[in-house]
């Protein structure tokens, strides 16, 4: 593991900037990634970038310079955050797994502030791999998604179409990093429902079912149907927030649960077992003909909390076809999912623009003066305020980002890192 710390040495651009008096300040020194710069507006932070499968990640200050670096010794298996004591937790892949999709890891970590390593623990074998993304919960645990095999004559038995190929369904897990117990699990083979096959088990009517997950939306030919990429917890109701890119929707689940209840319909605090509490962004994926589809393919389920502009709302980047659309969406006081009803949130805000659109990854976050900080995976960065208007931009030059983070100067997360 290397650690870096970066000086301004490379001079590209040069802005003057106007105080509140119309003064001109201290010219602002840019580097050459800087597309877009209005100093007034935008928050002085910094963002921590992250390289989508790469092996660094690193700070940049808004002149978009790299103020401190983590180089690792292995490949990102997506997701990586600076923890409030000065820690990081992440997701890292494993060499040859045996199942490789995109996004895979099998490593999941927390490392010092110097990028050395506290507490690792693989994940990964031929039936089951973690991957995308990692959250460390209030209680001191590790939540991490799974990939987990189901046999295809297995799957073929319970009524998933398919006859030659595995799947690879979702799993959440939650462990304990003092002993490596694995303390609760949801799986969503537990919770699903066919209308292709009456004569095979979990037959039902899909629209009458919301809270059950329609298997047969979108079996694809290598197997991995869900394709489930970011996780958010949300401690004041005990659920956990999940993206599901294939099935274009963000599924709630009930974190209250047991794991016995978890595999069931009853139990924990909703007395839903883990049956699906809420779902949003695309209703016809439980074939309901009400409610307006807000995405085609989706990342990162933000849950804005705490003193974060927007608090109880929650983010989520709607990677579109041709453009994409960072949605704050106002989730509902009680989660109900009601057949044949409109069951979508409120959208609160949303900002797009002809030039953001990354099929892939990407995200967004708020920081703390209400701008709104977003990774456009193929591109670089933006900064856009509530009146949607665009104040920083940085061109990360062919790099691909997963995410980004955004961290104040006086936040805990950085003073604990020590490096400034």
């Amino acid at each position: 593991m290397r650690y870096y710390i970066f000086f301004l040495s490379i001079i590209t651009t040069v802005f003057s900037c106007k105080n509140d008096d119309n003064q001109v300040n201290d010219p602002v020194i840019l580097s050459e990634n800087i597309e877009v710069y209005e100093g007034n507006a935008i928050e002085n932070g910094y963002v921590l970038a992250i390289e989508n499968g790469g092996t660094n990640s690193y700070l940049l200050n808004k002149e978009g310079f790299k103020v401190y670096e983590w180089t690792f010794e292995d490949n990102l298996g997506n997701d990586i955050e600076i923890l409030p004591n000065g820690k990081l937790v992440g997701i890292f892949k494993v060499e040859n797994p045996e199942i490789a999709f995109g996004g895979s890891g099998g490593i999941i970590k927390i490392l010092n502030p110097d990028g050395s390593t506290d507490w690792e623990l693989p994940y990964a074998s031929a039936d089951m791999i973690s991957h995308h993304d990692v959250e460390m919960l209030p209680n001191g645990n590790v939540l991490f998604i799974v990939w987990e095999r189901i046999d295809s004559a297995i799957a073929a038995e319970q009524g998933v179409n398919t006859t030659t190929t595995d799947i690879f369904p979702e799993v959440l897990v939650e462990v304990n990093p003092s002993t490596n117990e694995v303390v609760w699990e949801w799986h969503s083979f537990d919770h699903i429902i066919q209308d292709q096959f009456s004569n095979l088990p979990n037959y039902g009517d899909v629209s009458a079912n919301p809270q059950l997950i329609d298997i047969n939306y979108d079996v694809v030919d290598n197997g991995d149907i869900m394709h489930a990429n970011g996780i958010d917890y949300d401690e004041e109701r005990d659920v956990i927030y999940l993206s599901v890119n294939f099935y274009s929707e963000v599924w709630v689940i009930d974190h209250s649960t047991t794991s016995e209840q978890a595999a069931s319909n009853s139990g924990g605090n909703y007395n839903k077992g883990g049956d699906l509490l809420y779902r949003f962004g695309n209703p016809s994926a439980y074939k309901n003909t009400v409610g307006e589809r807000m995405f085609f393919n989706n990342h990162f389920p933000n849950l804005l909390e705490g003193t974060e502009p927007g608090a109880g709302n929650i983010l989520v980047y709607g990677n579109g076809v041709t453009q994409s659309t960072v949605f704050e969406l106002d989730l509902p006081d009680t989660f109900t999912l009601t057949p044949n009803t409109n069951n979508e949130p409120n959208i609160v805000w949303s900002f797009t623009d002809p030039d953001l659109y990354f099929g892939r990854i990407s995200g967004a976050v708020r920081l703390q003066n209400g701008n709104t900080l977003i990774a456009e995976g193929d591109y670089g960065f933006w900064e856009v305020t509530p009146n949607n208007d665009v104040v920083w931009k940085y061109y990360g030059q062919g790099i691909r980002f997963w995410r980004c983070y955004g961290y104040l100067p006086d936040d805990e997360a950085i003073i604990n890192l020590d490096i400034f």
